[in-house]
């Protein structure tokens, strides 16, 4: 990794350039990226909270796209604006300024476009896991007994089979997310926001989750934007990641990862993905006006 070729970018910051090789990919693949339509853009979005002695800027103005079928990651320190921006796409929280397009279409303040799963799984404890993953479809008005019969045969699939009848509390904590997400992903929308999902499992059970989250994606092929801290969760997962950067939140800078798919987690110890989590620590370090860290000898 060549740290003394340097760039500077539209935040000012100055960050190593290419350092593992991305303007070396074949032009075919950046063309092909290229051409992909998005399917989800924030075009000058941002977040001012104001009241009668103070304006605070929680997001300057963003411009943030997502391609159809796309894993994208939105990674930077706490208070830079990640669930500001899920809340604005969501449609919870209307913009100080910019809008949000899905599909073409204007989507600003209209909530209902997109799935959005907390960090907390929100299981409701009355219900059964079949209950729970059922639930989003029906509330978008599907029969609870059709609901039921689309819900079963995921849960058999994705390692809930014969659970369907437990109770939430009979979960372990992988388990609760399995049943959370699938119920995100039965709701039965294109776009996926995951805030921190997998924050609060421990580190064996959190990578277990993650190579299950990649079947999930490629068997579902919806569009998934993740918020995390982790740096090597966000390159293992990840297409594209923003690093952000906090007061105000903003985007530093778009890391494209062209590792191939399928992803083995043998990947995370390969020199190309190392080279990567390296270039990513230093721009978040920098951000916070720490200096990059010394290459490993």
């Amino acid at each position: 990794m060549d740290h003394e070729l340097r760039k500077r970018g539209t935040s000012g910051l100055e960050v190593a350039c290419d350092p593992f090789g991305l303007m070396a990919r074949p032009s075919a693949i950046m063309e092909c990226h290229m051409n992909v339509q998005p399917q989800l853009v924030l075009e000058h979005v941002s977040m001012v909270f104001r009241s009668e002695d103070l304006n605070f800027t929680a997001l300057a103005p963003i411009d943030f796209e997502v391609p159809a079928g796309k894993f994208v990651s939105l990674i930077g320190p706490s208070g830079c604006g990640k669930s500001t921006i899920f809340n604005i796409t969501a449609g919870l929280q209307p913009p100080t300024t910019g809008r949000v397009m899905i599909d073409g279409e204007d989507a600003t303040g209209t909530i209902g476009q997109v799935g959005y799963m907390l960090q907390k799984d929100l299981l409701l404890p009355w219900r059964t896991v079949l209950d729970n993953v059922a639930l989003g479809m029906e509330i978008r008005g599907v029969p609870m007994a059709e609901a039921r019969e689309r819900a079963l045969p995921l849960l058999q699939r994705y390692g809930l089979g014969g659970f369907e009848k437990r109770y939430p509390s009979a979960l372990s904590g992988g388990m609760r997310q399995r049943a959370a997400l699938l119920r995100t992903l039965l709701i039965d929308v294109d776009v996926i926001l995951l805030d921190e999902p997998f924050g609060a499992l421990d580190a064996q059970t959190k990578s277990q989750m993650q190579e299950w989250l990649l079947q999930l994606f490629r068997d579902f092929g919806r569009t998934v934007i993740f918020v995390t801290h982790d740096v090597e969760e966000a390159i293992f997962l990840s297409d594209d990641i923003y690093v952000m950067a906090s007061r105000p939140g903003r985007i530093i800078d778009k890391m494209s990862i062209d590792l191939p798919r399928p992803r083995e987690r043998s990947v995370v110890s390969s020199p190309r993905f190392v080279a990567m989590k390296q270039y990513c620590l230093d721009l978040l370090r920098t951000a916070a006006g720490q200096p990059p860290q010394a290459a490993a000898a």
